[in-house]
């Protein structure tokens, strides 16, 4: 460690650029992968979505009583490049997710050397949490929120003249984002734990800004879930469980941080 501390500049350069290379590799690799099976990959994984027999409209209509339809609608690519330009999209967005525990692995392996030793401590098994938890997000994107917004905006008709077209940038678009997102999302304790040891945070913050918190996580699931109080609740409530998770968390730092300074008196 402090032989990597008393690295140069150029040596810092260096590692850097290789751990840039690896996960570009492992990246390519899992895109590849993605690509070879494309068509199986779009039509049972993202297309599926509009189809009453997509696990989580099934669950809905067995559990809840609240049944959907089919989405008929065509879809289409307006540009000569829109599929073959997509599909590479796809496939590294999807290299990009599988590859996340590398990815995140190569980040903090370059970043940890230069932490001091308390704040190492502060983020010991911090790749096995991060990569569960945006997993976690990752399955409530593909199985909560995408459906969700595939299912209402497919639907959603200004008039009955007018027929739905989409095209496949503008659902997969829809789809992967929210996906995405929803994995970056659930990050959201990490994210306090590691500002509560900062100290940029505490508990007490937290609390106070709860409300405005809720308006904004509320605000949030409006931007990305169809335009109904079902949905939002649905998106919202998890949301607002991850922030008070964050409390608790941060209510234990500060509980471990005042005892250790006791014992030191």
């Amino acid at each position: 460690m402090d032989e990597k501390k008393n690295m140069s500049f150029l040596d810092h350069l260096e590692e850097l650029r290789w751990r840039l290379v690896r996960s570009a590799i492992a990246i390519v690799v899992f895109a590849v992968a993605i690509w070879v099976f494309m068509e199986w990959i779009l039509n049972n994984l993202f297309l599926s979505m509009r189809y009453p027999s997509f696990p989580t409209f099934q669950v809905m209509c067995d559990w809840m009583g609240v049944c959907v339809e089919s989405i008929e609608i065509e879809m289409q690519s307006t540009e000569l490049l829109g599929q073959f330009s997509y599909a590479i999209m796809m496939s590294i967005m999807g290299g990009i997710v599988l590859s996340f525990p590398f990815l995140f692995y190569q980040i903090w392996s370059f970043v940890k050397p230069g932490l001091k030793k308390n704040e190492m401590g502060m983020a010991k098994g911090i790749v096995f949490y991060v990569s569960i938890l945006f997993f976690i997000g990752i399955l409530f994107g593909y199985f909560i929120v995408a459906p969700l917004c595939v299912q209402f905006f497919g639907n959603f008709q200004m008039s009955e003249d007018i027929v739905n077209r989409f095209t496949i940038n503008s659902y997969m678009g829809t789809v992967i984002s929210s996906v995405f997102y929803s994995g970056l999302l659930f990050l959201l304790p990490v994210v306090t734990y590691l500002f509560t040891k900062l100290g940029v945070i505490t508990p007490e913050y937290l609390k106070k800004y709860r409300k405005h918190a809720i308006v904004g996580i509320l605000i949030l699931s409006a931007l990305i879930t169809p335009p109904d109080l079902i949905s939002q609740v649905i998106v919202g409530v998890p949301i607002v469980i991850l922030y008070e998770v964050g409390v608790l968390i941060s209510k234990r730092v500060i509980r471990k941080r005042k005892k250790e300074e006791m014992n030191q008196l």
